[in-house]
């Protein structure tokens, strides 16, 4: 697959919203029409000779009498036959019938196994005979067929497949002869200039169908069954590569069961076409101008949260159930906080009145009974206590009744600092320490918000400055904020990419991070030299402050080498929407378009434009939820069959096959092969199928020859048509029941419609 380097472009400009998409496709229904008509009529009216002409194809079962302008019977090649427990009944479903019943539906075989177009479940295929027989109003003596049958078969099909299906038909059926041709050549018969199409002689029939595509040479009406090439796609596997493409784009969507096969070939038969300019189209096709007329979307089935949409008058009433309801709980909050400072109130005044005692107590003892009483340790605690309330009280006073003023804060006092531990007993020196504790962090805070004070002024003299800056030179003060715009911008793309490079593990900000680990893990961490009396067991980790950065560095991930400082401390992005802030006002040519944020918006995104098209999604959404859009999709899975590679085929596209089949020394009319180019089956119907064939062979042909693609008046049904008139002619080429008795099942009249015998 060719690969591609865009340059990418800075765009400014914010893309245009697009209109809701006018069309949205559905999941087709399963594909049952009821049950197929029996029509007996036909055969009490035909002669011994009319011939019931079968086209065994590996997507449809079409089949009906050699009079008949179309096949009568057209149905998938199914069967499922299961025991109904409750009817004990055997019930059998062929075609189109499985998709009417769901047990039938998961017992349902074909007649061809996954990836072959060579018939191996004969049970079924003798169910769908049976099926087609009766549906035909066959009755012949015994309950046989006594008419001869005509069937359609693949390419090279193995003699002993065609051994057993003769088996069948003559021993199971009893039918008088038998034939048997290759679908494709019945097609290119059925098209020559005497019949619809208006073809030669001689040609080269491309039969694409749903199995595989095959390149079948015809020289004067002969094929040449030796030059015959298979290429091994065809529709399944663009149904199955669909699949996976879409299992891979929306995790989850097809994976619960909702799409079948039947429907994803339905997406495939209406949505993909055949690319006249893969390369150029595959780059052009997520651009937003048109990307809403490219881009398909597929609804799911969903089920969407039901909304309960009150009236006015109900929306009015909840609003004011919710406004009194605020007005209750308020005034009980009220109540409660009154209550509240009620209580405190009182034990205020208990304590207080308890301090008096204590200090009117006449001994010593008796203060240290009424503080135990009140388990406070020492008068000290009371006072402590005292005050405390008293804050309390006053606070919630001011807030509750408002009509007290906020007393300024005491500055706290240490008196214990001063005083020698010699003349402290124990219980003051433990006081004394929780005292200097408490110094500390006073001073600790003091200093803290001093040096905030510190910072806020420079904050506030250096905008000065930058204001003065900006007023004294304005396009320089510009210059200098794109400047830094760019540099926050490069900023954050190192930290992400360095993020990105510690899932690698060969990546340098990798490796560094194990040293630092390894390092960390060994005797001498950051590899100090020890210091003379230093104690073996101390390597000296954390006398340094510096040290315990490392434990930083390992995670994030950066090198310790740098210098710079730690990214992930730094808010980035705050930084860099502070700065487009100010260029917003005043840079007249930054606009909102040029934010960073604008840039990265989802009209922009090609993953966006992939996943949901050029329409704005809602992950809450059920609805939104339970889309899928196909874009690239409808030209890449038909055009594996010209570049294999894609899909992981290991085969040539069509038109290297044709090349090399021309140029192969021992075919003969070479330069007439491509003067009749002739397209057969399902897969060229895709549009613009037959355009790209023509416009490859021109270009890889010489340019004298003369090139015509042309397809088969109806690719599906032509199989069968042309073999109804093959019939109808009288071809030879029956086997009779008495010659296959006689010279075995492997017996076969070889004609210049089917296959030859090996």
């Amino acid at each position: 697959m060719p690969h591609f380097i865009l340059p990418i472009l800075p765009d400014s400009t914010r893309n245009p919203p697009k209109p809701p998409p006018t069309t949205t496709y559905h999941l087709s229904d399963p594909p049952f029409h009821g049950q197929l008509p029996t029509d007996t009529s036909t055969y009490r009216h035909s002669s011994p000779s009319t011939a019931i002409v079968i086209d065994n194809g590996s997507s449809s079962v079409r089949a009906g009498w050699h009079t008949d302008a179309l096949p009568r019977l057209q149905f998938p090649p199914l069967m499922a036959r299961y025991t109904d427990r409750k009817l004990n009944r055997k019930l059998t479903f062929i075609g189109s019938e499985i998709y009417f019943d769901g047990t039938a539906r998961g017992q349902a075989r074909n007649i061809y196994e996954a990836g072959s177009n060579i018939v191996n479940n004969w049970d079924v295929q003798e169910g769908v005979l049976d099926y087609v027989f009766a549906k035909l109003g066959v009755d012949g003596q015994g309950g046989g067929v006594d008419r001869p049958v005509v069937m359609t078969e693949p390419l090279a099909t193995p003699g002993y497949t065609r051994k057993t299906m003769s088996e069948i038909l003559f021993e199971l059926y009893h039918v008088p002869s038998t034939a048997f041709g290759v679908d494709s050549l019945f097609s290119y018969d059925y098209n020559k200039g005497g019949g619809v199409g208006g073809g030669g002689q001689t040609g080269l029939v491309v039969s694409s169908a749903h199995m595989s595509t095959h390149l079948i040479p015809v020289v004067d009406s002969k094929p040449l069954l030796a030059h015959a090439t298979r290429l091994d796609w065809g529709r399944a596997q663009c149904v199955e590569y669909l699949t996976r493409l879409l299992k891979s784009k929306y995790p989850g969507l097809l994976t619960s069961g909702k799409v079948t096969d039947t429907q994803v070939e339905d997406l495939v038969r209406g949505h993909c076409y055949v690319s006249q300019d893969y390369s150029g189209e595959t780059i052009k096709m997520l651009e937003w101008t048109g990307l809403e007329d490219r881009d398909h979307l597929v609804q799911f089935p969903y089920q969407e949260k039901e909304v309960v949409v009150k009236t006015a008058e109900e929306l009015r009433i909840a609003e004011e159930r919710k406004r009194e309801s605020g007005r209750r709980l308020q005034e009980q909050a009220a109540r409660m906080r009154l209550e509240k400072l009620i209580q405190k109130e009182q034990e205020l005044e208990f304590f207080r009145e308890l301090q008096v005692n204590v200090h009117n107590a006449p001994t010593k003892k008796a203060a240290k009974e009424l503080l135990d009483e009140e388990e406070f340790k020492d008068e000290v605690q009371l006072d402590r206590r005292i005050k405390e309330m008293e804050k309390s009280v006053r606070k919630q006073r001011n807030k509750d009744v408002g009509d007290l003023e906020e007393e300024a804060a005491e500055p706290p006092t240490y008196p214990l600092l001063d005083t020698p531990d010699e003349d402290l007993d124990e219980d003051g020196v433990r006081a004394k320490r929780a005292q200097r504790l408490l110094k500390s962090n006073h001073d600790a805070r003091a200093r803290a918000k001093d040096e905030k004070e510190s910072e806020k002024a420079r904050q506030a003299e250096l905008q000065r400055r930058d204001d003065a800056y900006r007023d004294r030179d304005p396009e320089s003060w510009v210059s200098d904020r794109r400047a830094a715009r760019l540099a926050t911008l490069q900023r954050i793309k190192d930290r992400d990419r360095f993020k990105a490079d510690l899932g690698n593990r060969k990546s340098q900000a990798s490796q560094q991070r194990m040293k630092n680990i390894a390092n960390l893990a060994s005797d001498n961490p950051l590899g100090r030299k020890r210091r003379r009396g230093q104690n073996p067991d101390d390597d000296g980790f954390g006398a340094d402050d510096a040290d315990w950065a490392v434990y930083r560095e390992i995670q994030v991930g950066r090198n310790a080498e740098d210098g710079e400082e730690d990214d992930e401390e730094e808010d980035l992005a705050a930084q860099l929407k502070a700065v487009e802030a100010q260029l917003l006002k005043f840079d007249p040519e930054f606009t909102e378009q040029s934010t960073q944020e604008a840039q990265r918006d989802w009209t922009k995104s090609l993953q966006h434009a992939a996943l949901r098209g050029p329409y704005p999604y809602d992950a809450e959404s059920a609805r939104e939820s339970a889309q899928m859009h196909l874009n690239v999709e409808r030209i890449r899975v038909p055009e594996v069959l010209f570049q294999p590679s894609i899909a992981g085929v290991d085969q040539a596209g069509i038109v290297e096959l044709i090349e090399t089949l021309l140029q192969s020394p021992s075919l003969a009319a070479q330069g007439d092969l491509t003067r009749d180019v002739f397209l057969t089956g399902g897969y060229t119907l895709f549009p613009g199928f037959r355009e790209r064939l023509g416009t490859e062979l021109r270009a890889v042909l010489p340019v004298e020859a003369a090139v015509r693609v042309r397809r088969a008046g109806d690719p599906v049904l032509d199989a069968w048509r042309g073999a109804a008139r093959w019939a109808g002619e009288g071809g030879r080429g029956f086997v009779t029941r008495a010659e296959w008795a006689e010279k075995g099942g492997e017996y076969l009249w070889e004609h210049s419609l089917g296959n030859a015998f090996s």
